[in-house]
Order: C-alpha cells, then sequence, then structure tokens
C-alpha cells in the first residue's frame, strides 16, 4: 500500500469575476497550502472496480467522489489492472473551503502512480485534474499559487515564508454552488457589476499580485535593496507585504450576511492579533494568520475555550509540502 498526506489549501484573497459560457465563473486568487491534512491509503488487490473506504458519513462512496473519479482516469490512461481501495482519513472539514476533496482525488492520483511503477506526465497529470475539479491542479503544485481562468489554471508564484497561522471550523456546511448564486444574485440587485465592471475587478486583482512581486520585498522579508523602508519593522515580510495591497474574498459579501457568526468568528481573529483574517474560499473555515506561533497557539486556545473548533497550524512552502507528503511506500 502506499499512504500519503493529502494537505488542505487557504485563498490569500479571491475575486469573481462574470459568469462563463461553461457555467462557471472567472477567478482570481492566490492558493496557499497549508499543513492540516487528511491521510489516504492505496492498495490495488486483484479483481475490479474502485472502492472507496471513509469513516465519515458525509464522504460520497460511490463515482460521485473525486477520489473515485480521478482513480477511473488513471487506471484507463495507464492501461493499468486490478481493484482500487481507497481508504480516506478525514480530519479536514467537509464543505469547509480548504480543498479537502480536491486534495484528496490529487494523493489517489500520485499514490496511483507510484504504487503501479507508471508516471503521466506533467500535462497530463494536469489535464487530468481539471477535468475533475477546479481546485485540483493548484494541489500538484504547492506552496505560494496564482490561480486564474475557474481557478484550474495554477501557476507556481515565489513561496511566501512559513506563516503561523489559526483555522476555525464552525459547524456550517456553506455550498459553493449556492454562493456563486448568491454572489450572482447580489450583482443583479445592484446592478453594478456589469460584464466590463467585471473585467476592471479582475484586471484590479491582476495589478495587486504583480505590484506584490514586484514590490520592495526580497523572499527573506527583508528590502531587495538591502536598506530598511521608512516605516517597516522586523516582522515586515513579503506576506505582510501581500496583506498590505488590500486583498479580500469577495465570497465574505454573500456568505457573512447569511452566516453572521462567521464575520464574528473572523472579529474574533484580528481581536486575538491575527494580521490578517479571512474566509478560506466559499467557507465555512476561517483562518487568522499570525506573527508568531506562541501568538496562534494562544489564539486556539482561547477559541475553544468559547466553543469552536480552533487549530494552530502552519503554511507550506513548495519544498515543505513535496518533502511532507509521502508517509509511507511500497
Amino acid at each position: 500500500m502506499v499512504t500519503v498526506r493529502s494537505f488542505a489549501k487557504i485563498n490569500l484573497g479571491l475575486r469573481i469575476g462574470q459568469s462563463r459560457a461553461d457555467g462557471f465563473h472567472e477567478l482570481r486568487t492566490v492558493y496557499q497550502t497549508i499543513a492540516l491534512h487528511d491521510v489516504i491509503t492505496v492498495k490495488i488487490s486483484r479483481g475490479s472496480g474502485i472502492e472507496i473506504r471513509c469513516a465519515d458519513p458525509r464522504v460520497p462512496k460511490d463515482d460521485t467522489n473525486t477520489c473515485y473519479k480521478t482513480a477511473e482516469r488513471v487506471m484507463d490512461r495507464l492501461a493499468a489492472k486490478g481493484r482500487v481501495i481507497i481508504e480516506i482519513q478525514k480530519k479536514l472539514p467537509v464543505q469547509g473551503g480548504l480543498g479537502g476533496a480536491s486534495s484528496n482525488a490529487v494523493a489517489v492520483l500520485l499514490a496511483l502512480e507510484w504504487k503501479l511503477k507508471k508516471t503521466l506526465t506533467g500535462p497530463e497529470r494536469l489535464r487530468m485534474a481539471a477535468e475533475v475539479g477546479s481546485d485540483l491542479p493548484l494541489f500538484l503544485v504547492g506552496g505560494t499559487s496564482l490561480g486564474v481562468g475557474r481557478g484550474e489554471e495554477v501557476y507556481p508564484l515565489p513561496d511566501l515564508p512559513t506563516a503561523a497561522c489559526v483555522m476555525v471550523a464552525p459547524q456550517i456546511g456553506v455550498s459553493t454552488p449556492q454562493a456563486f448564486r448568491d454572489w450572482d444574485g447580489m450583482a443583479d440587485r445592484k446592478g453594478k457589476l456589469t460584464p466590463s465592471g467585471m473585467s476592471d475587478r479582475m484586471n484590479e486583482f491582476g495589478r495587486i499580485v504583480s505590484s506584490w512581486l514586484t514590490g520592495p520585498s526580497s523572499q527573506s522579508g527583508k528590502p531587495a535593496s538591502g536598506v530598511p523602508a521608512k516605516g517597516r519593522g522586523r516582522a515586515e515580510t513579503p506576506l505582510l507585504d501581500l496583506v498590505h495591497t488590500g486583498i479580500e474574498n469577495d465570497f465574505e459579501k454573500v456568505v457573512f450576511p447569511k452566516y453572521p457568526e462567521l464575520c464574528e468568528i473572523k472579529q474574533a481573529l484580528l481581536r486575538a492579533g491575527a494580521f490578517y483574517a479571512s474566509l478560506s474560499g466559499s467557507g465555512s473555515v476561517l483562518y487568522g494568520l499570525f506573527h508568531r506561533r506562541q501568538q496562534a497557539e494562544k489564539c486556539a486556545k482561547q477559541l475553544k475555550g468559547q466553543g469552536f473548533s480552533a487549530t494552530a497550524t502552519t503554511t507550506l512552502t513548495r519544498p515543505q509540502y513535496w518533502k511532507k507528503f509521502l508517509v509511507s511506500g511500497f
């Protein structure tokens, strides 16, 4: 058997554009992988078919599961035979906006390659991942990445330094399709987000990311010139530079009015010392970024005392992501 970690992601800003001809929306976002993960075990036995095993009743066991869809495609394209058994140890919340199902599917793809001792090309992997879901390709990259199109076009960015964060998972499941419908309804009611206005908003996000990438800080957290910029402290980092651009998640505009308690959690993270807090994806999970691990752990403890499911963790750079991916091989 092959056992791998299936890491989660957060969105550092998310801009929603107009609806496309294929029914999806145009998106712009910065993806960041984090250390929280599920554990996926894949084995191949005699016979045929695909079997999903998971103790969480919310995880589908049939061909609607992204792991099932991916395994089916991998076995077909690699001309492999056997019964694929996929065991999912679910730790990430379902419908939380952390890309858990997508990450699970990519874990299955790579585990099957290792198990079968056959590999797909990089472009084949990305095409297959995009066929199954919009978030899958980002987990073939890891670290800090730019997501465009419907989110499936992923471009690696210079890795942000590892940062402490607190994840809060409320007992609420937010439907992503419904969140998009709510966004469209809000746009229709306001009558402001015309196609040209949508294009302007998407271009603005591109300018934000470009200004961050060409800004004064190097990836070591110091100004590229080596001379401290006026008003910058020792804690200033490329991540803070990105935060200072004013990035935000458009989903908050429709999810917070529907679930006010989520907005309250965001404010609690900020009061606890987070220098940035946001909904991840369409939610319902929120995260806060902190300067130090100790701050994050203290915040998580406080929120747990208030009855919230809160966990302190860290972001993962691209090398960290791949180094920690494989648990055990064959």
